[in-house]
């Protein structure tokens, strides 16, 4: 164009630049030249990929045509969490068999399996493998550790396969309506097509979408320019931000992103695993306290390495532990799969129908004092180790969760103060509880009287979701 028509070309590139200069954004533009004139048809706002988004708002803002605040604010944070994880190619062609909910985003690829312990078998032999079912349970964790995505037909943002997935890092697509599976022929059908336990499907968890066979994928895109745009947003920024982390290595990835803390620490997902759950168990199926004990003092080791990662990689960041809260139920496989009658029968005693109501939580503490010493124990042994180790001194802060009235917190904060004064009477700590019941919101006055801090959260069918954060009179006194 610049040999054969000159001045139409000058014209476009210079008619460009004010254009970019008077909308200060870059210019999707279609324009058409007839007989040497130029004539401009439309212009717009361009559409752009995450990368090209973070691209466009870091050379405006070096040039001068937009302010910093204004490039921080341009950056979709949906698109941006979506540069942290796999993507599917965007040159790539495929053909959508189904779409569900974006549950957790990320791109993978890999064979189908119908249950947890073909997941965690094939994945552990290195093959990459998609975990799909109608929905999945605590039961099912050792699968989806292995899995590279989880796929269900039930479910929704907030369900178990979503809440997991998002804390692992893994692609879920959950509710996926267009879902039928057959588990006695092995067999599922998506998309009109039937396809077998072992054929390879794509999951986009960032869109929904749900593809039939393998499609190439771009790995994260952690550039300088990603880099600089957070840097911007932490100048402009008026909130600290804490991740959700529950072990050393999740950890550590969110203080490399900036994290400044940790403001849920679920340790119910610690008792997981091959050498933890069949002790999580034993402890359970203890007729009586000497019993339940000697299988804590089991676990604490695994507890104490967990706590000492996460304190290292937190060195100098708060840190805030929730201690159990799910039911003991939920750590015994389902009636149907029990070993022995000693277990049906701790499964039928321990089952509940609406557990928000029953024993877990602060209650389970309140009840089984023992398990709560255990964790407290490790916490406290776990920071004076690193302090030793490092001489950075953690901040640690102690949640007792599902509390709804004053007294509950008050006996456990005598317990944890107790366990803290005999293993650690030096280390500084924080003791307080998440209101996500009702009736705790009605009583956060008075919880507050006993309490370091508040974490206001919500509570759903399943699963609670931390939200904001309070200190209480009672830390600032």
């Amino acid at each position: 164009m610049r040999a054969r028509l000159p001045e139409a070309f000058d014209q476009l590139i210079d008619t460009m630049h004010r254009l970019e200069q008077h909308y200060r954004d870059m210019q999707d533009i279609e324009f058409t030249i007839e007989d040497g004139t130029l004539y401009l048809l439309q212009t717009r706002s361009a559409k752009r990929t995450a990368a090209a988004a973070l691209r466009a708002a870091a050379d405006m803002t070096t040039e001068g045509l937009i302010s910093r605040e204004e490039a921080v604010a341009r950056i979709d944070p949906a698109a941006l969490d979506q540069l942290l994880h796999p993507m599917i190619d965007p040159t790539a062609e495929v053909e959508v068999a189904a779409r569900g909910l974006n549950a957790s985003p990320g791109a993978a690829c890999g064979a189908i399996v119908l249950d947890a312990d073909t997941a965690e078998e094939r994945g552990k032999g290195g093959e990459a493998v998609i975990l799909v079912g109608w929905e999945t349970t605590p039961d099912d964790i050792h699968g989806m550790i292995q899995a590279r995505g989880v796929l269900t037909a039930h479910g929704g943002m907030t369900s178990h396969a979503a809440v997991v997935a998002r804390g692992m890092g893994k692609p879920c697509v959950a509710g996926c309506e267009g879902l039928e599976i057959d588990m006695e022929s092995r067999t599922l059908r998506i998309g009109g097509r039937e396809l077998r336990e072992g054929d390879t499907i794509t999951i986009d968890g960032g869109t929904g979408r749900v593809i039939i066979g393998e499609v190439s994928l771009v790995p994260p895109q952690i550039n300088e320019d990603f880099e600089t745009i957070l840097g911007w947003a932490d100048d402009v920024r008026r909130l600290k931000v804490r991740a959700n982390a529950d072990n050393p290595e999740d950890a550590a990835k969110a203080r490399e992103f900036g994290a400044q803390g940790i403001g849920l620490c679920r340790t119910e997902h610690m008792f997981f695993g091959e050498e933890r759950l069949p002790v999580m168990q034993e402890m359970i199926l203890a007729s009586d306290e000497a019993g339940r004990r000697a299988a804590l003092d089991r676990l604490l080791p695994f507890q104490q390495a967990d706590f000492e990662g996460i304190f290292e990689a937190m060195a100098g960041l708060p840190v805030t532990i929730r201690l159990l809260d799910p039911p003991l139920h939920e750590f015994l496989p389902p009636l149907d799969e029990a070993a022995d009658q000693r277990m049906r029968q701790r499964i039928k005693l321990l089952s509940e129908s609406n557990p928000m109501l029953g024993t877990r939580g602060c209650r389970l503490g309140i009840q089984w004092p023992e398990i709560y010493e255990m964790q407290v124990r490790a916490i406290a042994r776990a920071a004076k180790a690193v302090h030793e180790r490092t001489g950075s001194v953690p901040l640690v802060e102690i949640m007792h969760p599902l509390v709804g009235f004053k007294e509950e917190l008050r006996r456990l904060r005598e317990l944890t103060e107790a366990v803290m004064a005999d293993e650690a009477p030096e280390l500084d700590y924080l003791c307080g509880t998440m209101i996500e019941l009702p009736r705790a919101a009605l009583r956060a006055d008075e919880i507050a009287e006993v309490a370091d801090f508040l974490s206001f959260g919500r509570t759903t069918s399943r699963r609670r979701r931390s939200a904001c954060r309070a200190t209480t009179p009672r830390a600032s006194s």
